[in-house]
């Protein structure tokens, strides 16, 4: 990521109405979306733990893209109570757990840290389990952790999130985006950078994790292979408003035309190749999901699904945003987007998040 987008971009912070803590809804559904995937790459790897007596003494995992919400908590104990659970039917110790949380320097850690110490001890009480927890600064585009070290790795709905934007996007005028008017070179552009920071990541991994060590990854991703076809109608809604905020004078379409986000929502297809071209894992399975984000038609309940949609995109955009556009604009430009939203919604529209889920073991 480069060194102003990684310095600037985080999801909001606090515990406030805009919050991310507050509006993970789709996110934490995600992880309960995946949780069997996360048993059954545990239970798989336990398994194979005859050979590997560090497994049985110290389970070292990483978080990556962990933000500051309840998510950042939830992943670590789904893992403990997992490996709970199989210690309890193998009558052996539960080993200590070593946990790493990861995300870009501006992350919120200070409110991961405040809970921690009552969090393990919650879960010494609950499970005996001594679990000791560190936050790891950086992007997950550069190397993290030494050599040969970590078990297991999962990272959630955060890998759709590119190193930087794309290059030569030049002609991408009035879009933010993939968008329904962008030209085939964007599209190509998109993919390239993709492909180019998926591939590194995965080499990075490989590195860093023991040998048959394995990876859990969910992140957004598009249900059919043209993306031109499959576009992410919440970044259409919100460059749809940033639009209405340059016909009212109050943000230069020039500024539109110059701002494109580092994000990209891959097709199963593509993200299949890219693992079997990198060559550093075994894929173990590989889906995509479905959540349908259903607005119900009576208007009491239609204006809480605007309002959710609302504070749950500005939870992640904001700061990339108010980087570019400047703060003075944010409650104007999420104003738009409630109402263009709510258009979306009586147009018989429901928003969908498609999720791509993929279990790896290292070669």
């Amino acid at each position: 990521m480069t060194m102003a987008l990684a310095e600037n971009f985080r999801m909001n912070a606090g515990h406030g109405d805009t919050s991310y803590a507050n509006n993970s809804r789709l996110q934490m559904a995600v992880l309960r979306k995946t949780r069997p995937f996360l048993e059954a790459s545990i239970k798989d790897m336990f398994k194979n733990s005859d050979s590997n007596s560090a497994l049985l003494t110290c389970l070292k995992v990483a978080d990556l893209g962990c933000s500051s919400g309840p998510t950042a908590s939830l992943v670590i104990s789904e893992i403990v109570k997992i490996f709970y659970g199989i210690c309890q039917q193998q009558h052996c110790k539960l080993p200590e757990i070593q946990a790493f949380l990861n995300d870009l320097p501006a992350n919120d850690f200070n409110a991961i840290f405040r809970s921690v110490p009552a969090f393990c001890d919650g879960l010494k009480r609950e499970m005996g389990a001594d679990c000791y927890i560190s936050g790891v600064p950086g992007s997950f585009y550069d190397g993290l952790f030494p050599s040969n070290t970590l078990q297991f790795i999962h990272s959630s709905y955060s890998l759709h999130w590119l190193s930087k934007v794309p290059e030569n996007l030049e002609n991408n005028r009035r879009n933010i985006y993939m968008g329904k008017t962008s030209p085939p070179n964007v599209f190509r552009a998109y993919a390239e950078q993709f492909k180019k920071d998926f591939s590194k990541f995965l080499g990075l991994r490989s590195q860093e994790m023991m040998p048959w060590g394995r990876m859990l990854l969910t992140f957004q991703g598009r249900s059919i292979a043209d993306a031109s076809k499959d576009i992410y109608y919440a970044w259409e809604i919100v460059k749809d408003a940033l639009l209405d905020l340059v016909a009212e004078g109050l943000v230069k379409e020039a500024d539109v035309d110059s701002f494109n986000l580092p994000h990209y929502v891959a097709y199963e297809g593509e993200v299949r190749e890219i693992i079997e071209e990198e060559g550093s894992f075994a894929i173990d399975k590989l889906e995509s999901f479905e959540i349908i984000l259903v607005a119900p038609e009576d208007d009491e309940k239609q204006t809480r699904s605007v309002n959710t949609h609302t504070k749950s995109t500005r939870a992640v955009l904001e700061s990339l945003l108010a980087n570019h556009f400047g703060d003075a604009i944010m409650d104007s430009l999420f104003r738009r987007f409630a109402e263009n939203m709510a258009v979306y919604l009586q147009h018989g529209q429901k928003p969908k998040a498609v999720s791509v889920v993929i279990s790896l073991i290292k070669k």
